[in-house]
């Protein structure tokens, strides 16, 4: 539920975010080229459905959903720190190192923003 007029912007802007990271995820997968004897199914689940459970609740702006996702985009982040500096900067990880750290930062904002009025 939105408190703000300002967290329409904020929840918008997350839910790219998120879109933005699924999509990476998913390209990363099959570009430059998919990884020999490794099932492409087990490699999109162990990729995607640890985000993919938190997509009612940001379509929906929920804030406690929000705040779980955000554990768990720090994961993302962490492996994609590691992978852009082992790969010594290749597009793929640094591209999903920018959109980890923008959306952890946004869904903070909006968190912020769209805090409960206080009675």
């Amino acid at each position: 539920m939105l408190n703000n007029p300002k967290a329409r912007y904020t929840a918008r802007a997350t839910m790219a975010l998120y879109i933005g990271v699924l999509a990476t995820l998913l390209i990363t997968t099959f570009y430059p080229a998919p990884v020999e004897g490794v099932s492409i199914p087990l490699m999109l689940s162990v990729k995607l459905v640890p985000l993919l459970a938190f997509a009612i609740p940001v379509f929906r702006a929920n804030n406690r959903g929000y705040i779980w996702m955000s554990f768990v985009v720090i994961f993302y982040f962490t492996q994609a720190v590691v992978s852009a500096w082992l790969s010594e900067g290749a597009p793929g990880p640094v591209i999903l190192t920018i959109l980890t750290f923008l959306l952890f930062t946004v869904a903070m904002i909006h968190l912020k923003v769209n805090r409960p009025v206080a009675n």
